[in-house]
């Protein structure tokens, strides 16, 4: 798909001039003293260069959820996406009250919230099926929401709000360079060129904007996780509960999506990620391995579960380290989501977090150009000081956590079956963590 000049809604034609649009003539000036040589070059745009305000660059959960928080807002954008069409592929996530929040506000909750079931509590076992704990979400805390929802449904509620030429597919970005403007030319991989006032890279846990930001690669944490969707046409037989069960460096699970829908997951521990596999035949035997005589339940739901809704992923992480780690914006550049802060799956924090980001950035950007009460630059540097005490804090806790209940030292496993789980597990603190509160877009 071609793209086109993008401007934006709403907006005076002075807005869109390089001038107005930063509020300041010292723009350029700033970001070339915050900008270290090695990570940009300079470039000379040539007459070929298409010119967009706000590139977007990802398809992903997050790109889609910043670019309608901003359309919300009345700020069109351009998303580019790498693949023909959207990433449906995958199983499903589970979406705490913080997520479901920023559904809200984006304008999409209560249609997804009404798809998929709420889920009531959580049950966790032992390998041999004994019970070690059991509680309800909301007897410590009634505003606590917790439903799972299928990553494909999500992806296309958010690409339904957007109109038809915003998001440009089969657009693989190949570099980013700063122009002698100060702007951000884009190149993509079908030679296409593009000079962009903002970029916003939602492009997942590798990320090569965040690499040419400075960032390092994510680190492999040993642990590998196999995830899938059972499918029941007939209507699924479970509680909308989430079903635990805790080995020795092995844990399983299973969630309740919707009334023909459950999601499972297996994580074991692996010293390196191994080989890709895709293999549906292979990763089924794998998981039926790992399992072994553990769950009737889950080894059925295993069964029910099509071959493209089996996936295998080696869990990574990043810590964005204060005074270490760089910055989540240079310039008019900047990183949302996994972009910037890839976290394991422990907390159920990943995607809730990118939406939480999506919204933070729209209301931040919208303020910049709209109000005028902040430059590109600055609204940018307090996206990143705002959310920055939010992520750090759930990435190192999502590792550790994740770290206890992989153990498998048989010392480490009697304390966490014995007397962490069944003596100090409880809903409401188990959850804290998702009463987070943030400005709504309006």
């Amino acid at each position: 798909m071609a793209a086109s000049t993008l401007m934006l809604q709403k907006c005076p034609p002075s807005l869109l001039s390089t001038t107005s649009l930063y509020h300041s003539r010292n723009y350029e000036a700033k970001t070339r003293i915050r900008v270290r040589p090695i990570s940009l070059s300079i470039v000379n745009a040539q007459n070929s260069v298409k010119k967009e305000d706000i590139v977007i660059i990802g398809a992903g959960i997050a790109g889609l959820a910043t670019a309608v928080s901003l359309q919300r807002l009345g700020i069109r954008s351009l998303v580019l996406e790498q693949t023909e069409t959207l990433r449906t592929e995958g199983t499903s996530l589970t979406l705490f009250k913080n997520g479901w929040k920023a559904l809200d506000a984006i304008g999409v909750g209560s249609n997804l919230r009404s798809q998929y079931l709420e889920i009531q509590g959580m049950v966790i076992k032992s390998e041999d099926g004994k019970e070690l704990g059991s509680f309800n979400f909301k007897d410590e805390d009634e505003s606590q929401e917790v439903r799972a929802i299928e990553r494909k449904v999500l992806l296309e509620a958010l690409a339904n709000q957007l109109p038809s030429d915003a998001i440009s597919f089969s657009s693989k970005l190949s570099s980013i360079e700063r122009s002698d403007k100060g702007e951000t030319l884009l190149k993509l991989e079908d030679d296409t060129q593009m000079s962009a006032k903002i970029v916003i890279a939602c492009d997942g846990i590798r990320s090569p904007v965040a690499k040419w930001m400075g960032f390092p690669e994510p680190r492999y944490v040993g642990h590998i996780a196999f995830r899938g969707l059972g499918f029941y046409p007939e209507g699924q037989p479970f509680e909308q509960k989430v079903i635990y069960t805790y080995g020795r460096g092995v844990r399983a699970g299973y969630v309740p999506v919707s009334p023909t829908k459950v999601y499972w997951f297996i994580i074991n521990n692996s010293p390196t990620p191994g080989p890709k596999i895709t293999d549906p035949s292979l990763l089924r035997q794998i998981t039926k391995e790992l399992l072994g005589n553990w769950s009737t339940e889950l080894l059925n739901i295993m069964k029910s579960t099509p071959d493209d809704r089996i996936i295998r992923t080696p869990l990574v992480d990043r810590w964005p380290w204060p005074g270490i780690s760089p910055p989540a914006s240079t310039g008019a550049v900047v990183l949302v989501g996994d972009a910037w802060h890839p976290m394991t799956p422990n907390l159920g924090q990943g995607a809730c977090c990118a939406l939480e980001d999506a919204v933070v950035l729209a209301k931040k950007l919208a303020q910049a150009i709209n109000l005028g009460t902040m430059s590109i630059e600055d609204a940018f540097t307090s996206y990143g000081r705002e959310r920055w005490p939010r992520i750090f804090p759930l990435s190192v806790r999502a590792n550790l956590v994740g770290a206890f209940l992989q153990s498998d030292n048989p010392l480490v496993c009697f304390i966490r079956n014995n007397i962490v789980v069944p003596k100090l597990v409880r809903g409401g603190p188990m959850l804290e963590h998702a009463n987070f509160e943030f400005e709504s877009l309006y």
